[in-house]
């Protein structure tokens, strides 16, 4: 009789975790899924994070001896990065390496090339792609612009944090940053940080995600 109980209560916990087993592995990729996707980004006081043909000399004026404005802490805190290609080719142009060697780097394209080391040239879904790194287990993933690559995840609400440094400039025409045609997306305020050359840093939290 003992036996025949032990048996039938063992096939209950057997049926019990069969069917549990699609909510088991729900719950383990909402744990992957802790992974935010971070844009950390400065714009002008009007919006824009670039003048004409893509001239950022603007930055300047909050630079600062000693000064970085958190970015080599936020950056301990990331291992991919989203970037677009106009952004990428920006950079590459100007002379500079890009500066994300070191981490996954997806840059946004319509244009197929080949991958140069950890730096693959992306040239899917976008949202497929966010969806697979925040099921992956890995640290938090940096959007680095452009404008479009950030209106297409803000559609699709794929973004979970915005850091915004704010420069004291009025900018008057260039890129803008946020687009029209977005849906609208509330958000809470995790903190705002004032700095000496009037760099006004806020950081948001996306809500309805």
């Amino acid at each position: 009789m003992f036996s025949i109980r032990f048996f039938n209560g063992w096939l209950a916990i057997f049926e019990l975790a069969v069917r549990l087993q699609p909510t088991l592995q729900t719950l383990d990729i909402y744990q992957k899924m802790n992974r935010k996707l971070i844009l950390y980004i400065a714009t002008s006081l009007d919006g824009y994070i670039a003048k004409p043909n893509d001239n950022l000399d603007f930055l300047s004026i909050v630079e600062q001896e000693g000064q970085d404005y958190g970015y080599g802490d936020f950056i301990k805190t990331v291992d991919a990065v989203i970037v677009g290609r106009k952004t990428y080719d920006t950079v590459i142009s100007m002379g500079f390496d890009f500066p994300h060697t070191d981490k996954d780097a997806y840059i946004i394209t319509r244009t197929p090339r080949p991958s140069i080391g950890s730096v693959k040239f992306y040239t899917g879904d976008i949202k497929s792609l966010v969806v697979r790194l925040k099921s992956e287990n890995g640290k938090n993933i940096f959007c680095d612009g452009g404008a479009e690559i950030v209106n297409e995840l803000l559609k699709d609400k794929l973004i979970d944090e915005l850091i915004i440094s704010v420069i004291p400039i009025l900018v008057g025409n260039g890129t803008k940053l946020f687009k029209d045609g977005r849906p609208e997306q509330k958000l809470e305020l995790i903190s705002s940080k004032h700095f000496d050359k009037g760099l006004t840093q806020i950081h948001y939290k996306c809500l309805d995600n």
